[in-house]
């Protein structure tokens, strides 16, 4: 997964880890692969790369509940044991491979064919058939007696498998593009390994950020055109063109086939695309009447969710590849200077959830006195930082208000300790001098300015902050805040009083030109 996509994205919240291996081995393919693996033993016998051969995919398929007479039985099969030995659950010794002593046996029968499937006939035209031996893996063990981090670690390396899969295109095509070498051309295909894989893993970053991102589908299913959309239409692209939306409905349809295949590991809950509508269709899926169709008609075009499992490996996929990929409470053991510095960035719940789990785990007094001076500084991110503090103590009770009225006096907390004794109704509170209110203005309209940007309620906000001084903009420019001349260039375009704006952009002039 590239990290350049989503630098930073916004905080996931997981379940616990014990719930998340509960997850992993409930999961259909997952199961499936630790079955075959407390199957395998003296009588199993793989093929070259350690596949299952032929004649033992029914008895797999048996092992597992699947029906015989099911065409489909021998193919769960064999994806359950590649997932089995590349886990680690299976141990396979494969087949010696003595590709001259099988030429001159078969004829040359093994050279002529390629790979194991040559070399295993070249070997039984001899009287002698070779095969490799299965046993049980160590690793097997941890499923019933690791921790729960460790039955993740089997998951992950069984969803890698699973992603490689999913990112080949149909047996079918690939032999057609087979050349007389055995070996793939992938120009016939029209298929670059490296670029299927980027594909499908930009598809689930996607579909990661639309589920952590506040607002977005945490709770719901999201529908695959606005996700195959996400893939294919340019940034910044109007009505998108025939030639567009044609290729919005080919990714469609290799998502449907691909999210098929990533179900059963856990990944997703998907509902596919449906039959009939593919049988209704006369060409491409016509992919735009899907944002215009009601909600029982979006759901036909096909439907994909991450599970709580899902988000997991995929947020772990992201950390590999060196995206900065939060998760709640991964703070709770940092100091509040590591705290407020990252949870300025979250989404204001995402925010609140990680403060609240730090302050779990503290003493109450301790940890305010902590947060307040975590939330000193006159550096670019000091507003918001005093910000998040403010929201961090806005349910503490009693016990708080030694720590809080001892930054009465300081310059920079001695608004924002006000602001919170008021709010709870202390009368022996000291009133603000106005140097003291008006660099709380600047600090409270620079953090908001920071957290959201230019919203439709902080022109109401800058109203109301300044309506009860007299002579506001005439003072306000002389206010020792770094962010002083940007805040009242903010009132100057956005303040609804058109001589109250004009009067701050000549503040504005005023406090750039008093600074070196």
């Amino acid at each position: 997964m590239s990290a350049e996509s989503h630098p930073t994205l916004p905080p996931v919240r997981l379940h616990s880890d014990a719930e998340l291996a509960r997850d992993a081995l409930v999961a259909p393919l997952f199961a499936r692969a630790v079955r075959l693996a407390r199957w395998a033993g003296p009588g199993t016998r793989v093929d070259i790369g350690g596949e299952l051969v032929a004649e033992q995919l029914p008895e797999a398929a048996a092992v597992l509940g699947l029906d015989a007479a099911d065409e489909d039985s021998a193919g769960y099969a064999g994806q359950a044991w590649r997932v089995a030995v590349d886990t680690g659950l299976v141990d396979v010794t494969e087949p010696e491979e003595d590709v001259e002593e099988d030429a001159g046996q078969g004829g040359g029968q093994g050279a002529g064919q390629g790979g194991g499937e040559g070399i295993r006939e070249g070997a039984a035209e001899g009287g002698e058939e070779r095969f490799g031996t299965a046993a049980p893996g160590e690793d097997l063990a941890l499923v019933t007696s690791g921790a729960p981090g460790d039955v993740l670690d089997l998951w992950l390396a069984a969803l890698d498998t699973v992603l490689a899969d999913a990112a080949v295109p149909d047996l079918d095509g690939l032999v057609d593009a087979l050349d007389a070498g055995g070996e793939i051309d992938f120009d016939q295909l029209d298929w670059n390994p490296g670029r299927e894989a980027d594909f499908l893993d930009g598809v689930l970053a996607n579909l990661y950020l639309l589920t952590v991102t506040e607002g977005g589908a945490a709770d719901r299913p999201v529908p695959l055109p606005v996700l195959a959309a996400s893939m294919v239409v340019p940034d910044g692209m109007g009505e998108p063109t025939d030639a567009v939306l044609e290729q919005v409905s080919d990714a469609m349809m290799r998502l449907d086939d691909q999210f098929r295949q990533l179900e059963p590991i856990g990944l997703v809950e998907f509902r596919p695309v449906d039959e009939e509508l593919m049988a209704e269709a006369e060409g491409p899926l016509e992919a735009e009447t899907a944002s215009a169709a009601d909600d029982e008609d979006v759901s036909r075009y096909g439907m994909v969710r991450l599970t709580p499992l899902g988000l997991y490996g995929i947020r772990a996929r992201m950390l590999e590849a060196g995206v900065e990929a939060p998760a709640v409470g991964e703070l709770a053991d940092k100091g509040a200077d590591a705290l407020l510095d990252a949870v300025s960035f979250y989404p204001e719940s995402a925010a609140q959830a990680e403060i609240e789990q730090w302050l779990a785990g503290r003493e109450l007094p301790a940890a305010v006195a902590e947060l307040l001076a975590a939330a000193r500084g006159d550096d670019e991110g000091g507003p918001l930082r005093r910000l998040r503090c403010q929201q961090a103590l806005a349910p503490a009770g009693p016990e708080a208000e030694p720590a809080v009225r001892a930054v009465l006096d300081d310059a920079e907390l001695g608004g924002l300790a006000r602001v919170w004794l008021a709010e709870r109704g202390v009368v022996d509170v000291p009133a603000p001098d106005p140097e003291m209110v008006f660099w709380l203005t600047v600090d409270t309209i620079a953090a908001q300015l920071a957290a959201d940007g230019e919203t439709e309620e902080l022109p109401l906000l800058m109203e109301t902050l300044t309506a009860h001084h007299a002579g506001f903009f005439e003072q306000v420019w002389r206010v020792e805040h770094p962010a002083t001349a940007y805040v009242l260039e903010a009132m100057g375009r956005l303040h609804p009083d058109k001589k109250a704006a004009k009067e701050a952009r000549k503040a504005a002039f005023k406090a750039r030109s008093r600074r070196p």
